[in-house]
């Protein structure tokens, strides 16, 4: 299957692989899932084949996830907290989003700095940096710095491997996985922890 992506791909003027790249990269922070690491894989074969220029892969790449996660931060720094907290969306707990709100605003730019790594979670975490009011710049710098690193990587990948890709695919597959994972088991302590201390002090 990706022989063929590459194949294709490959037919491509330079400035539609790039701003293939982009499109990918923009739409992973808006409509995740998205198979923008794999796309920028198969980005970095195409450099190993002289089709495109690893700067300016990266550049396209980099610039995209940092436009998607500042549209979601600006979601959600526009959020009406007021209309959440008149209890109008009972589906909504206050408390808790308030909680997440709270340790967000604790830890919410080392979170933003490992976003990048965190396959799964990257709308979500940019979502809450704005809703949290994280500083605009501090938090769209970091953003780029995680961005840039990580697309960095996956290029050097599709380099590396070349034709190769199902392999790395293999590889972030399982990493994604395993980060959904922990992402899953950590939340489910914190909620378990957070109704154990509310019954507690209701005691």
């Amino acid at each position: 299957m990706f022989e063929n992506i590459l194949t294709q791909i490959s037919t491509f003027s330079p400035i539609w692989i790039y701003l293939t790249l982009f499109f990918f990269a923009f739409i992973e922070n808006v409509f995740p899932p998205s198979p923008s690491d794999v796309v920028t894989v198969v980005g970095g074969s195409l450099v190993g084949t002289g089709a495109i220029n690893f700067f300016l892969a990266l550049s396209f790449t980099t610039l995209g996830s940092i436009l998607g996660f500042t549209l979601m931060f600006y979601i959600g720094s526009t959020v009406d907290k007021k209309l959440i907290h008149s209890e109008r969306f009972k589906f909504i707990p206050v408390e808790s989003l308030d909680k997440v709100e709270s340790w967000f605003r604790k830890y919410g730019y080392f979170i933003v700095v490992v976003n990048r790594f965190m396959p799964g979670t990257r709308a979500v975490i940019s979502f809450f940096a704005g809703i949290s009011n994280l500083d605009p710049k501090r938090t769209i710098t970091l953003c780029f710095v995680s961005a840039l690193f990580w697309n960095a990587i996956l290029l050097y990948l599709g380099f590396v491997f070349g034709d190769n890709v199902s392999i790395v695919d293999e590889y972030l597959t399982t990493y994604s996985n395993i980060v959904i994972g922990v992402t899953v088991v950590v939340i489910l302590v914190l909620i378990i922890r957070f109704f154990f201390r509310k019954r507690k002090s209701a005691a």
